[in-house]
């Protein structure tokens, strides 16, 4: 007789069909969901309850349209109860992220760059930088960028707090932190188009931050995403989308910003000549390639390379460090910004990730 697999061979109990069966029903008839019925469907996927099929019909049918915002937020609290937390002590009030959808024409990672400027930035009040990222499908992702510079990404989780202590920034590898999010990940990339969890990995940063600059790859995500920060309780953010199509503010062409300020939203329309910036053509913002991306990261920081890559880079931490209330214009962010680098600390401060991260 052939002995039975031992326990640990045998395989999996597959989910039982039906389980977004009620909310499937609700989807196909037209109507959206509460933030109640999203976190339940929400909580069966995260947790295995759940074939793939349906999940790629339930993921298929909200892509067909803008999530709401009550949609997002019941979603964005199932992914934060099942994030594994960075222990920090550092107050989440004053710690800030920049992490954006991804999915808009690619430059050189401005978000990885701008986060290292703000979180250099001295004076009170005194901030630090959970940076939320991932890798990307053009393989110079900020975790990629971050690795080629010297940064240990795979850092455990206390690592990481120990980085947002001693050097005011850390790095929150997605995926890493995210393990429930697991059983959606084949139905994603056989979809091959983007879903709502795009949306929602920068609503859920493993620190607890309550700030955030956050870019979105379209602009009619806007209104949704502010709407869901400030159910969240987000205490400030931005959601950007500029006109030429980035996640992030350009320098070559106005960008609406909706602003989250204690639960209320409020839109702006960000001109870069009138804060003294001038367009540049676009492949002077762009990389190639990965070692290309580090490099201007890189120079960036140190203060070798200037033009269009400074300017777009100071424009996106001026906005972070508004966020953070350490200013209260981009004109002022944008000048704290540019002594931040010349003076050596962002230098220093990415130094000193590096350090940590690997200690």
């Amino acid at each position: 007789m052939t002995p039975a697999p031992a326990e640990s061979e045998r395989p999996a109990t597959p989910p039982k069909s039906g389980a977004l069966t009620p909310f499937l029903r609700r989807l196909l008839g037209g109507e959206t969901l509460d933030s109640f019925e999203a976190a339940a469907a929400f909580e069966r996927i995260m947790t295995g309850s759940v074939h793939h099929g349906e999940i790629g019909a339930f993921l298929a049918l909200l892509a067909t349209r803008v999530p709401t915002a009550e949609e997002l937020l019941g979603a964005a609290r199932v992914m934060r109860a099942h994030v594994q937390r960075v222990p920090t002590t550092c107050d989440p009030d004053r710690i800030v992220d920049t992490a954006g959808t991804g999915g808009a024409p690619k430059t050189f990672n401005v978000s990885t760059a701008a986060a290292i400027v703000a979180a250099a930035a001295g004076g009170s009040p005194s901030i630090a930088v959970a940076k939320h990222g991932n890798r990307s499908r053009t393989g110079r992702g900020s975790a990629e960028v971050l690795q080629r510079l010297g940064v240990n990404v795979d850092a455990d989780r206390a690592t990481q707090a120990r980085c947002l202590a001693e050097a005011r920034i850390c790095f929150c590898f997605a995926i890493h932190h995210h393990p429930a999010a697991r059983h959606a990940m084949p139905v994603r990339l056989a979809l091959g188009f983007p879903t709502i969890f795009n949306l929602l990995g920068p609503l859920t940063n493993p620190a607890g931050a309550r700030r955030q600059l956050m870019g979105v790859y379209e602009k009619r995500f806007l209104q949704p995403i502010a709407e869901t920060l400030a159910a969240l309780g987000a205490v400030r953010a931005m959601v950007v989308h500029s006109d030429d199509g980035l996640d992030e503010l350009s320098i070559n062409a106005p960008t609406t910003a909706v602003h989250v300020n204690n639960g209320r939203t409020h839109t702006e329309r960000i001109v870069p000549g009138d804060l003294g910036l001038e367009a540049a053509d676009f492949d002077t913002i762009t990389a190639t390639d990965l070692k290309q991306a580090t490099e201007m990261i890189g120079g960036v920081i140190d203060g070798s390379l200037t033009g269009p890559p400074r300017d777009i880079t100071l424009l996106n931490a001026s906005a972070t460090l508004l966020v953070a209330d350490k200013v209260d214009s981009l004109g002022e962010g944008l000048t704290l910004a540019a002594q931040t680098i010349d003076s050596g600390q962002a230098a220093e401060t990415l130094r000193k990730l590096i350090e940590v991260s690997n200690a």
